[in-house]
């Protein structure tokens, strides 16, 4: 690794661990809740540690005022809702736009299983080395999903285990995909590749849904989130985001997470 490639991953994460908010959801959903004004948004999980926040290219001035010094991640692909197919994944920017928005990284949404994964395979491994020629870290999310992968079979984590490691094999520095249910499951995604895995989030659920499963994902080995939904749609989106970093960079148990960012805590 560079010296750079590795000075860029440590303005993303803290002692190799990641807290990643990406917010290029304004492209796939429009201006959400908690995308209209995306600064205040930015400055209130970067707050409450977040390491990085992550968007498309066009937002770039809208992030770096109000980053509080965080890393910046520029993501390179995208689709809509309300387009023909979701999963149809097209580029949106180049490394070397990512350069000139600022980023200390590029991402790239990848669909293993999909009638699109031929097409991502060659864009995620053609990205990858574009952006070693630059010492620039590649996050890609690789995520399990297609006609033949259910998530409720009992052998989903190996399709999500296959997925990590074609983003390895292609070239990636970190991993993201989704969270299998446990930590019993995920052990064997995190186990199927030697890249830092960090787990999406999903849709909102309770602050404490959200907080158990990043500690499920940290018992399973993993390095850390990628979570979107579940702390810019946050009604208090600092104190999330203070609760689920309590856990990656402090090891924190669920109700210690809670309690040490005000959150309440389930009787």
């Amino acid at each position: 690794m560079t010296a750079g490639k590795r000075a860029r991953l440590e303005r993303i994460g803290t002692d190799d661990t990641y807290v990643i908010i990406p917010m290029d959801h304004g492209i796939t959903m429009g201006a959400v809740k908690g995308l209209k004004d995306i600064e205040a948004t930015i400055d209130a999980v970067t707050s409450g540690g977040a390491d990085a926040v992550l968007t498309q290219r066009g937002i770039a001035g809208r992030v770096h005022p109000n980053k509080n010094d965080a890393g910046y991640i520029t993501h390179l692909n995208g689709s809509t809702t309300i387009g023909p197919d979701e999963q149809d994944k097209r580029t949106t920017g180049t490394v070397e736009d990512a350069i000139r928005a600022g980023a200390d990284a590029v991402s790239f949404h990848i669909n293993v299983g999909s009638q699109y994964e031929p097409e991502q395979i060659e864009e995620l491994s053609e990205l990858t080395t574009e952006a070693s020629q630059y010492g620039l870290p590649v996050l890609a999310m690789a995520y399990a999903r297609g006609p033949d992968i259910d998530s409720e079979n009992e052998d989903y984590n190996q399709s999500v285990g296959h997925a990590v490691r074609l983003a390895e094999e292609l070239g990636a520095d970190i991993v993201k995909t989704g969270y299998t249910g446990s930590a019993e499951t995920f052990q064997h995604v995190v186990e199927s590749t030697s890249l830092p895995v960090v787990i999406a989030g999903g849709s909102k659920g309770t602050d404490e849904d959200t907080v158990r499963m990043v500690r499920g994902t940290m018992d399973a080995g993993a390095s850390g989130v990628s979570m979107g939904r579940s702390i810019f749609q946050h009604d208090e989106p600092e104190k999330i985001a203070r609760a689920v970093s309590a856990v990656v960079h402090d090891d924190a148990t669920t109700e210690e997470a809670l309690r040490e960012a005000g959150l309440a805590v389930e009787a």
